[in-house]
């Protein structure tokens, strides 16, 4: 069997232990006789392995205990709705800072619940870096601040935390939650897809403080109000009981690397051997911001773009798939989450360098 280096920006690469261990476990998990995709949530084998999925979650990101964490359904697009649904509690707007196409659609879905105030937008230079928080224009009444953490597509990312005062802030993490360590005690809400650092696709984490849940808009579904979620454990419906458990196993693979100051140690690294080549390039060109350049997804095009094409087939023949760039933005992407070993992205940088040598 052969494994490719995969730059997928999501679902993405897991970390090989978890998958063996998962296809050892497949047809008996411990002793049960059965599989975790079989097994009745409510029952004590899934009971178990959820409880641990959580208190794993929790002692990795240092979760305080007036935060719920939730496993729910429906991706960062389904709490585009959770969120100004839950968290506007009798107030009618809300501060959105647009990085980039996933804070877009944050925007747009809020805009059906809540006057929606961009307090800032990097749209101008075209998504390339964050605006500094010196020039946001928050509104004090905002029921709360929404950010996106980390843009997937056009590879932004936060390396700083903004201060929103008595304003709970919201943050989109589906790319970033757990390649590093965060002050959770900082947001209000966080909400991350998994299918980029913690599991396969179909799971949504969700960590939000106590006093920010109860208090759901009216036409609130049952399954979005995170109170009843809260209250039911995350299991008022069937919870995605697979990608949970393997959650748990890639949480406990993080434990394993020493946790999260460990992978952010990893994820510099790897980032720098491909930001520090860029650098010396004019063949490719990465058009982020130095400053906001994110540890995850990082974005560059050649300068030929006509090559683009010739580089991506070139790359997948050596074992580097998934990366092409967005179908908005075009060009390349690597996607270097924490599954992605240093040795993938070195691959990367001596194929770039090889293409560049024959076509530059």
């Amino acid at each position: 069997m052969t494994r490719v280096f995969n730059f997928s920006a999501g679902p993405a690469a897991l970390p090989e232990e978890v998958l063996r261990q998962a296809a050892a476990e497949m047809l008996d998990w411990h002793g049960s006789g059965m599989s975790v995709m079989e097994m009745s949530h409510r029952g004590k084998e899934f009971i178990a392995i959820h409880a641990e999925a959580e208190k794993l979650a929790r002692e990795l990101l240092a979760i305080p205990s007036n935060y719920k964490v939730l496993f729910l359904q429906g991706g960062a697009i389904g709490q585009n709705a959770f969120v100004p649904m839950n968290l506007l509690r009798g107030r009618t707007s809300a501060d959105y800072v647009n990085t980039g196409e996933w804070s877009k659609k944050s925007i747009k879905e809020a805009r059906k619940y809540a006057a929606v105030n961009v307090a800032a937008s990097s749209e101008a230079d075209g998504f390339t870096s964050v605006p500094k928080q010196a020039d946001w224009k928050l509104d004090p009444n905002a029921a709360y601040v929404h950010i996106c953490s980390n843009e997937t597509i056009g590879g932004v990312e936060y390396h700083w935390t903004p201060d929103t005062g008595d304003v709970p802030l919201v943050s989109d993490m589906s790319s970033n939650i757990m390649s590093r360590p965060i002050d959770v005690s900082r947001y209000g809400l966080i909400y991350a897809g998994a299918q980029k650092n913690m599991g396969p696709s179909g799971l949504t984490l969700v960590i939000v403080r106590d006093d920010l849940i109860g208090q759901a808009l009216p036409i609130t579904p049952s399954a979005f109000d995170l109170k009843q979620q809260a209250d039911n454990d995350s299991m008022l419906n069937t919870p995605p009981t697979f990608a949970i458990y393997i959650a748990g196993l890639t949480f406990n693979w993080i434990k394993r690397q020493g946790g999260l100051a460990a992978m952010e140690r990893h994820n510099r690294d790897k980032a720098a051997v491909l930001y520090d080549y860029l650098e010396t390039t004019s063949f490719y060109v990465c058009p982020v911001a130095r400053d906001d350049r994110s540890l995850m997804n990082v974005p560059f095009k050649l300068r030929d773009d006509a090559l683009t094409d010739s580089f991506l087939k070139g790359a997948e023949a050596r074992g580097m798939v998934q990366l092409k760039g967005h179908r908005s933005v075009g060009g390349v992407r690597a996607s270097i989450y924490n599954a992605m070993p240093i040795e993938g992205v070195k691959a990367l940088v001596a194929y770039m360098k090889e293409f560049e040598k024959n076509q530059g």
